[in-house]
This record gives structure tokens, C-alpha cells and sequence, in this order.
């Protein structure tokens, strides 16, 4: 008999809700701090940043199931569901008794993951009367699905691009145009964020943070204008669940449940997307499913960093949030996966990691590219950089299975596709790549630095 080795849901079987994991929690997170008051925010106070429905979903407690509008699940069914796929070449090569799946969200048109808060987060600005929206890209994935959005929905975007990912990324960058976004590198002389560290830092790369920075100030200074974030705080994660929500159905499917469930860590979207509708099941029913996010060496606050209030972005503008960080200030290296070099954690996945209910790994940029290497001639897709960190982790999970001669369902998220990331595969493949990681004297010089904020 042929092997099934791709699953995909019918129409009617695609999630009409997303899963908000909040509920569940027996120790609930820490609240984020209104940066004047240091007071628990409430939703009114994000009302001038983002959308309302947003700024409502990000502190809700309560709710565990949040439904999907119809206008956004209309959206959805351009490229949802997207396949489970049982990894067959990757087992051979691998020659491991585990199992291995992978939720492939590389089949969305803008090639990645992102385009599932996107849709949901352009939605409610509409539907808010908003004209003008702004954000921060670190890789450009993030940047080029609220520009497909922005246009699905009738915006206006302006996009703060990381000044190295802009200049590494150029057709990630050509992508949002097309979509008709405005794309600036970060930093940038535009704001007042940028001029000051550009002031101090002439040549500086940039990062995720002042790229935020710069994002949140244009938006406060536009009239009928307001941010749009593509990871870390939990409205973006809940959208992402249907990640999750459809694996779940999908793995049922297949006739197996996840032992481990992985996903590449930046800010935890899509880490949060896949595992949080599974982990529901570790809290509630006693199952013992292990969650593990991959993280880059270079920018490893899961596995190093230290847990307290800090900003999410580098200037102060934004809340103060209770995660795991490196430190807003922290200037990572140039790794090409640049959607994984910020700083922080989310406040939900920072209390499940306090918890235990989650690992974390830190992985090498060169283990990361001969990972996705050996993914792409075993399952023909080459994936982005930051899914490489995944497959790296997933890799591991097998050899261990192999070693220990158990049978290990696994399953990981491949967030994206590489197709306009081939020159990092250019320089991997010419040795021209190098790896980047911090030493312990580095990281904690950094996190001294860090002032108690509260």
C-alpha cells in the first residue's frame, strides 16, 4: 500500500475559532505595565496604538475560544488548510525509528506563516475606520504579509525594515512594494528614535527594537494611523493557533499525537501557533507532550537571558512586559535569520518557560543552514532561515530517538519558505558563513546594563 504522506483538512473542518491559552493557565502571566504609570494596562490603553478588537483579545483572560470573522476566515481560504506533511525522505536519511511531521505554512502567498495575524490584524483596523498602518520587519516576513493584508483590506503601510535584512532581503523588500507598501530602512532619519541612534551609533545594522520604536512613533504622529505587530504579545499568537488548531485534526489523520512539538523562536508566534492548542492538553488532560523552541545562539534569551520587566522595543515607547530578554538595548549579529533577532520573549510563552510546560535550545547558524540543507534534498523545499533552526531541533529529537531505539512521533513547524533568502544558501554553500554566539561574560554584561524599570 502507498504511504499517505500529506493531509489536508476539508473546507469544513478549517477552524472557526482561535484558541486563547490565557484561559487555561492555572498561574496566569504577569500584566504588562503601562510604561508612565507602571500600572497593569488595560484595554483602553492600547486603544491608541492598536486596533480595538486587538487591544482587547491581548489582555483577555477569560475566553478560551475566540471566534475567527467571517470576512478574515474568507481570506483564510485562499491557502488554508495548509498540509501536514510525514517527512519520509528526512526519517530515511536520518535512519531514526521517530516519526516526523511538519505543519508546512510556506504554501500562504506571501510564503510564511505570517500572513494568519496579518489578515486578522488589517481586518480590524478596517473595521476600526483606520487609513494608515505602520510596523517593523525583521526578515521582511512579517512586512511582506501585513503589506498582501494592507492591500486585502484597503490600508496604507509603512514599513521599518531592518537596516541589515534590508540590504541582505532585497526581494523581500521588493515584495512589499509590489503590494504597494513604503519601505524604510531601520534606522532611519525619519523619526526622532532613528536620528538619536544614528547620532550615537552612525553605522549601526539595526535591530527588531528600534525598528519597533521607529513603527510606533510614525503611527502616534499620523492622524487615523496605528501599529501592526507580527510577533511577541498574545493577540498575534492567538491568531496564529489555527496553526495548531489544524494539526491537531490533521495528526488525528494520520492516526498519531505529538511526543515533541517544535517550533523556531523569535518573539513566539509561530512557535506559539503550533504548540499552544497541543499544550492545552498537557494543562487540562495530563498529557505529556514536550514543546521545544529553537532559538539562535546569537540572540539566545530563552536559554540565557534573564526574566523581568523590559521594554519590546529599544527607545521605551512600548509597555513594559515580564519576559525573558537580553535586554532591550541588546544589538544582535547579523544572522540571516533575521526574523529571531529580537530580544525578548512573550509574556505567555516567558510564564510557560518560568513553568516548566516548555524548552528551550539555542542552535548554531551553520547547524541551522545544514539542517534546512539536508530538509531541502530530502523533502524538496527549501526553508526559510529561521525554519531551519526548527528542522536543526527536530533533527536532534530524532538522532536522540535513534540512539535510545524508540519510536517518537515529532512534529515541527516549517514557518516559511527560503526562495528569497538564496543568498544566505549562496554563502553557506561558498563557507562564507560563520557562526555567532554570545559568551556568558557577554550576555550578563548586557543584562547589567538593563536598569530595574519597575
Amino acid at each position: 500500500m502507498e504511504k499517505t504522506k500529506k493531509f489536508l483538512l476539508p473546507e469544513k473542518e478549517i477552524p472557526t475559532q482561535w484558541y486563547n491559552i490565557v484561559a487555561d493557565m492555572p498561574t496566569k502571566p504577569m500584566p504588562m505595565l503601562h510604561p508612565g504609570t507602571k500600572q497593569p494596562l488595560k484595554p483602553e490603553d492600547l486603544y491608541p496604538l492598536f486596533s480595538r478588537a486587538a487591544s482587547d483579545q491581548e489582555l483577555n483572560e477569560t475566553d478560551a475560544w475566540i471566534d475567527i470573522p467571517e470576512e478574515v476566515r474568507d481570506k483564510y481560504r485562499i491557502y488554508r488548510s495548509t498540509p501536514l506533511v510525514r517527512a519520509y525522505g528526512l526519517e530515511k536519511a536520518l535512519d531514526t525509528p521517530a516519526h516526523i511531521y511538519f505543519k508546512n505554512e510556506s504554501v500562504s502567498p506571501v510564503g510564511s506563516h505570517k500572513l494568519n495575524s496579518a489578515l486578522a490584524q488589517a481586518y480590524y483596523l478596517k473595521q476600526d475606520g483606520i487609513t494608515n498602518v505602520t510596523t517593523e520587519t525583521g526578515a521582511g516576513q512579517w512586512g511582506t504579509a501585513l503589506a498582501f493584508a494592507s492591500r486585502a483590506f484597503g490600508l496604507e503601510l509603512a514599513v521599518y525594515m531592518v537596516k541589515v535584512s534590508y540590504e541582505q532581503k532585497p526581494y523581500r523588500r521588493s515584495l512589499m512594494q509590489t503590494w504597494g507598501a513604503q519601505v524604510i530602512a531601520s534606522p532611519s532619519m525619519s523619526t526622532k528614535a532613528g536620528r538619536k541612534i544614528l547620532t550615537e551609533h552612525p553605522n549601526y545594522q539595526g535591530s527588531l527594537g528600534t525598528a519597533i520604536s521607529e513603527a510606533v512613533e510614525l503611527a502616534m504622529q499620523t492622524p487615523n494611523c496605528r501599529y501592526a505587530l507580527g510577533s511577541v504579545l498574545n493577540h498575534v499568537a492567538l491568531h496564529q493557533t489555527i496553526i495548531g488548531l489544524e494539526a491537531e485534526k490533521q495528526m488525528e489523520m494520520a492516526g498519531e499525537y505529538p511526543d515533541i512539538v517544535i517550533g523556531c523562536f523569535g518573539g513566539g508566534s509561530n512557535f506559539g501557533g503550533i504548540s499552544f492548542p497541543f499544550m492545552r492538553h498537557n494543562i487540562l488532560n495530563g498529557k505529556k507532550t514536550r514543546f521545544i523552541a529553537a532559538e539562535p545562539a546569537s540572540c539566545p534569551k530563552l536559554t540565557h537571558g534573564k526574566f523581568q520587566y523590559d521594554f519590546g522595543d529599544e527607545s521605551g515607547y512600548t509597555p513594559l512586559i515580564p519576559m525573558f530578554t537580553l535586554g532591550h538595548n541588546f544589538s544582535p549579529a547579523n544572522i540571516h535569520a533575521g526574523g529571531l533577532r529580537y530580544h525578548g520573549a512573550g509574556t505567555i510563552v516567558s510564564q510557560l518557560l518560568k513553568e516548566n510546560r516548555m524548552e528551550a535550545v539555542d542552535i548554531k547558524q551553520l547547524d541551522s543552514f545544514e539542517a534546512g540543507v539536508l530538509f531541502a534534498r530530502c523533502e524538496g523545499i527549501v526553508p526559510a532561515p529561521e525554519s531551519c533552526h526548527a528542522i536543526a531541533a527536530a533533527i536532534r529529537e530524532a538522532n536522540i530517538a535513534k540512539e535510545e531505539g524508540k519510536k517518537k512521533t515529532i512534529l515541527f513547524n516549517l514557518s516559511g519558505h527560503g526562495l528569497v533568502d538564496m543568498s544566505a544558501y549562496d554563502q553557506y554553500l561558498s563557507g562564507n558563513l560563520i557562526n555567532y554566539a554570545m559568551t556568558d561574560e557577554e550576555i550578563q554584561k548586557n543584562l547589567d546594563r538593563i536598569e530595574t524599570l519597575v
